[in-house]
C-alpha cells in the first residue's frame, strides 16, 4: 500500500510506526474567567520550561515564541472582553473557540511568518483546555527507533520526545511551512505532511517513507527498501560534491541566499554556506511589544546581523504587518478584508514615524557594518509607492533600494517600478494568494494556492522581462524547490533566498542546468493549465 503526502524534509526512513493519539477536543470544560487566565499563565510557563529542555535552537525558538503567545496581553484581553457574552454558558468551550479563532485571524491577516504560526495557536488551545480540566500536559515516551505518525504535532508535543529514536515523521495535516516541516528540516529527519490516509495505519506497521518525494509504502519488500536507501545516498553524495557560489552549468551566476528572522537563523545560514541574506524579517522585533522598539534597540539587532555577514549581501525587509494584528502600538482598526487593507508599506499612511525610525536604524547600523546592505519595502503596488519609499530611503543614506513584488498590480507596472528602484524580490506566498484570489491557509483551495500554477508563473514572467537585467530575486517558499527554482531562473530570476538547509540541494540541482534549458522549459511550463500539470511536466523535462 502506497500513501501520498507532501514531502517537506528529504531522506528515506524504514521502521515501525509509533502512533501518537493527541487529544484535540475536550468536552464540557467548566470554570471561570480567572481559571482561564491562570491556565494561560501555566501554559506559558510550561512552554518556556520545555524550551530549556531541548537542545535544538530552532525548536527552542518555536517554544519560546509559543510561550510569549500564551502570555500575550491581547489574547488575555480577548477573553476578558468576551466573558460577559459567554459566562452564562454551561461550559467554556464556545468562549475558548471564539477567542482563539479571533486571535488566529489576526495572525492570518498579517500574512508571512505570522500566518504560518497559526498552527501554534492550536497547540496553545489544546494545552489550555488540558490545564483548565486539571489534566497533565502530554508526554510521549519513545524507547526504540520508529516513524512517528500523528494527526498533528505541536512544538510542545515534539519537545517531550526522545528525538534520537525518531527516524521519520508522517503528519495527517499541515503544510510545507508548518512547525513540523521547519523542525524536521532543521534536524534532518525525513518528513511528510498532509498525508490524510495515514490515519488508517496501525501501531507497529512496518513502513518506508520518502520525505523528498512525499510517499509512504507499507510493508515494502527488502529490495525496494535497499534501492530507495541507495538512491537517496547517491543524491546526498552528489549534493556534497558541489561547493562554492551558486551558478548554472554554463557559469551563469545565481546567488543563493538565506531567509532569516533572528541571530540563530543567521548563524545557521553561515554554516549552510549561504552567500548572504535574501530576506531578513524585521517584524519579529515588533511582535509582543507594547511600544515600537527604539532606534537604538533596532540598531543593536541589525548590527549583530551585519557583523555575522561581513563582506556579504544582506537584504532587510521593512516592517511587514497589517492593521488588524497582535501588535499593540499599531492601533488596530477593524477592516472588512484586512488582507487587502493597511499592511506592509501601506502602514506609512498611518504610522509614518514607525517606518521612518526603522529606516533610520538600518542606516545607522549599516555605517558600522562591513556588509553590503540592501533594503526593500513589502506590499508595494504602484510606482508612486515605490518612489515614496525610495525617497525616504535615500534621505536616510540607504544605498541599495528595492521592493517586494507581491501583488498583480506591482507586476503589471513593474516596468515603471524598475525605473525607480535598484532591485526587486518576489514574495511567492503572497503573490500566489493575490493572483489566484485564494487564501493560502485554506486547505480546500490547495490546488489554487500553489506557486506552480501557470497564472502565477506568467505573472512572474512579466516582471522578469521588465527587470532588464536588474537584480530580481525570490524569497518565498518556491525558492527552496529545486525544480521550481530552475523554472524561475528561466523566467528571469537571478537570486534565490530560502531556508538555509535547502541551499545545498538547490545549488546541486541548478549546477547541472544551463540558462537556455531553464528558459526553454519555462516556456513549456507556461502552456500548462494547472499547478499539478506544470510540476509534472517539469519533472519530465528536467530529468
Amino acid at each position: 500500500m502506497k500513501l501520498i503526502g507532501t514531502g517537506v524534509s528529504p531522506g528515506v526512513a524504514y521502521a515501525k510506526i509509533k502512533k501518537l493519539e493527541i487529544q484535540h477536543q475536550l468536552l464540557n470544560i467548566t470554570g471561570n474567567l480567572e481559571s482561564i487566565l491562570d491556565s494561560l499563565d501555566n501554559v506559558s510557563i510550561y512552554l518556556e520550561s520545555q524550551s530549556r529542555l531541548v537542545s535544538d535552537e530552532v525548536m527552542q525558538g518555536i517554544l519560546e515564541a509559543q510561550s510569549m503567545m500564551a502570555n500575550d496581553p491581547d489574547l488575555k484581553s480577548e477573553f476578558i472582553n468576551n466573558w460577559e457574552n459567554y459566562k452564562s454558558k454551561n461550559t467554556l468551550n464556545e468562549l475558548i473557540e471564539v477567542v482563539f479563532d479571533q486571535f488566529k485571524k489576526k495572525l492570518e491577516n498579517i500574512g508571512g511568518y505570522f500566518a504560518e504560526r497559526v498552527e501554534d495557536i492550536n497547540g496553545i488551545n489544546n494545552l489550555l483546555k488540558l490545564n483548565i480540566m486539571g489534566e497533565e500536559f502530554p508526554e510521549f515516551e519513545l524507547n526504540e527507533d520508529c516513524i512517528v505518525v500523528a494527526a498533528d504535532l505541536t512544538p510542545s508535543d515534539t519537545s517531550t520526545m526522545n528525538l534520537s529514536y525518531v527516524k521519520g515523521l508522517v503528519i495527517e495535516n499541515g503544510g510545507p511551512t508548518s512547525h513540523t516541516a521547519i523542525v524536521a528540516r532543521n534536524l534532518g529527519i525525513p518528513a511528510i505532511v498532509g498525508c490524510s490516509d495515514a490515519r488508517n495505519l496501525k501501531e507497529d506497521d512496518l513502513v518506508l517513507i520518502n520525505g523528498r518525494e512525499g510517499f509512504l509504502v507499507k510493508e515494502p519488500d527488502f529490495d525496494f527498501v535497499e534501492s530507495e536507501k541507495a538512491r537517496e545516498s547517491e543524491l546526498i553524495n552528489r549534493y556534497k560534491r558541489i561547493s562554492g557560489p551558486g551558478k548554472l552549468q554554463d557559469n551563469t551566476i545565481i546567488q543563493l541566499l538565506a531567509n532569516c528572522g533572528n541571530i540563530v537563523d543567521a548563524k545557521k545560514a553561515i554554516i549552510n554556506e549561504a552567500e548572504g541574506i535574501g530576506l531578513f524579517r524585521t517584524e519579529l522585533l515588533y511582535l509582543n511589544q507594547i511600544t515600537a522598539p527604539s532606534i537604538s534597540e533596532q540598531v543593536k539587532v541589525y548590527s549583530e546581523i551585519f557583523e555575522i555577514f561581513q563582506g556579504k549581501k544582506v537584504i532587510i525587509r521593512t516592517l511587514d504587518a497589517g492593521s488588524d494584528k497582535p501588535v499593540p502600538f499599531l492601533n488596530s482598526v477593524k477592516e472588512e478584508n484586512p488582507a487587502l487593507g493597511v499592511r506592509g508599506w501601506r502602514l506609512i499612511r498611518e504610522f509614518h514615524s514607525v517606518i521612518k525610525d526603522q529606516i533610520k536604524a538600518i542606516s545607522i547600523a549599516q555605517e558600522s557594518g562591513k556588509c553590503d546592505v540592501w533594503v526593500m519595502a513589502p506590499m508595494i503596488d504602484t510606482a508612486d509607492e515605490a518612489l515614496e519609499f525610495s525617497n525616504l530611503a535615500k534621505e536616510n543614506g540607504i544605498k541599495k533600494i528595492g521592493v517586494m513584488i507581491e501583488t498583480p498590480s506591482a507586476a503589471m507596472v513593474s516596468d515603471q517600478i524598475f525605473e525607480i528602484v535598484d532591485f526587486a524580490s518576489f514574495g511567492t506566498n503572497d503573490l500566489t494568494q493575490y493572483v489566484m484570489a485564494a487564501d493560502r491557509l485554506d486547505s480546500r483551495l490547495s490546488d489554487l494556492t500553489n506557486s506552480w500554477h501557470p497564472a502565477v508563473l506568467r505573472t512572474i514572467e512579466i516582471v522578469g522581462k521588465n527587470a532588464q537585467g536588474k537584480p530580481l530575486g525570490v524569497c518565498g517558499e518556491a525558492a527552496a524547490d529545486p525544480l521550481l527554482a530552475a523554472v524561475l531562473i528561466g523566467l528571469g530570476v537571478n537570486s534565490l533566498s530560502m531556508a538555509s538547509n535547502s541551499i545545498t540541494e538547490v545549488k546541486s540541482f541548478i549546477a547541472n542546468q544551463d540558462l537556455g534549458k531553464c528558459q526553454n522549459i519555462a516556456k513549456e511550463i507556461l502552456k500548462t493549465k494547472n499547478a499539478f500539470e506544470a510540476k509534472e511536466l517539469a519533472v519530465k523535462l528536467f530529468n
